[in-house]
């Protein structure tokens, strides 16, 4: 009872009181029973909030599939991370590609492994920009 549900503290104190009152009224013999009443009564509204936050957070992780993310943020085309190890990879790849392309053309093999990696990694970027996204589905942020 954090106070996030504006309904559940105040019928639970009506409940509680109401208990206190009947406790007075039919005394202590009937005291176990009217406390395990009002476990089941918190018990009751706390599966609800339960139930009620579990679904708002199926809907806003359903809502973000939607529009093309993922659950846990990173996007359609990855994280940061992800992002940032592809390119590092592509990188680390380079120095063999690098050697090959100078060994068999010159510095025009070199110049095309090089325009070759550059493409790569530039086309990644795209890929996560918001307009591109649209653009690949066909359709437009008004769909």
């Amino acid at each position: 009872m954090t106070g996030h549900d504006p309904d559940l503290k105040p019928e639970l104190k009506k409940d509680l009181d109401a208990s206190l009152q009947a406790r007075k009224e039919l005394g202590a013999d009937y005291e176990a029973e009217l406390v395990d009443s009002f476990l089941e009564k918190v018990e009751h509204k706390l599966d609800g909030a339960m139930e009620r936050r579990l679904r708002r957070q199926a809907a806003e992780q359903r809502m973000t599939a939607a529009r093309g993310g993922r659950p846990d943020g990173g996007g359609e085309f990855g994280t940061f991370g992800e992002r940032f190890g592809f390119a590092v990879v592509t990188l680390v790849l380079a120095i063999p590609l690098s050697a090959i392309g100078a060994a068999n053309a010159g510095l025009s093999g070199l110049l095309v492994t090089w325009a070759g990696i550059v493409g790569v990694n530039a086309v990644q970027v795209m890929r996560g920009w918001p307009w591109q996204r649209n653009h690949d589905r066909g359709g437009s942020e008004w769909d």
